[in-house]
């Protein structure tokens, strides 16, 4: 491991790799502040405390705390991936400007992706981050496969 942390490519995935994790890890504080500013819980355990007529007013989705959560599982259906795929791409000895390019394109799509979501920007800004994080996973995928496909 010691050996690894002495790639700068390796030492590059790790950073921008942990700055997409801080990232989805985030959006679950994003979706409680949703539910608790908008009233909006799921679970009767969290409305226990509450009197039964409030309990009916609380128990019910919003619109804000499921767009949080379907950003938050946007975050797991490509930031998954890109972990797999990052992390073998940055093993197969690309170069440093290359690898930095994809990692930093990646990052920063998926940040824009999240404001996108969770501020509701207009159409085509969320599709157009998102495809390009895609993009970039997919380059990375084609990059290592090039290098060491083996059937």
């Amino acid at each position: 491991m010691a050996q690894l942390m002495e790639n700068d490519v390796f030492k590059a995935f790790t950073t921008y790799a942990a700055i997409v994790t801080l990232k989805m890890i985030l959006m679950g504080p994003v979706t409680v502040y949703f539910r608790l500013t908008r009233g909006s819980f799921t679970n009767e355990e969290d409305v226990a405390r509450k009197p039964e007529e409030e309990k009916k007013k609380l128990l019910r989705s919003h619109p804000d705390v499921e767009r949080a959560q379907r950003c938050h599982h946007n975050d797991l259906e490509n930031i998954i991936p890109f972990f797999f795929i990052g992390l073998l791409y940055a093993l197969s000895g690309p170069e440093l400007s290359s690898a930095l390019l994809h990692f930093r394109i990646f990052t920063a799509a998926r940040i824009f992706h999240s404001f996108a979501y969770i501020l509701a920007l207009p159409q085509p800004s969320r599709g157009l981050s998102y495809l390009l994080g895609m993009l970039v996973t997919f380059s990375m995928a084609y990059n290592l496969l090039s290098k060491v496909f083996f059937l």
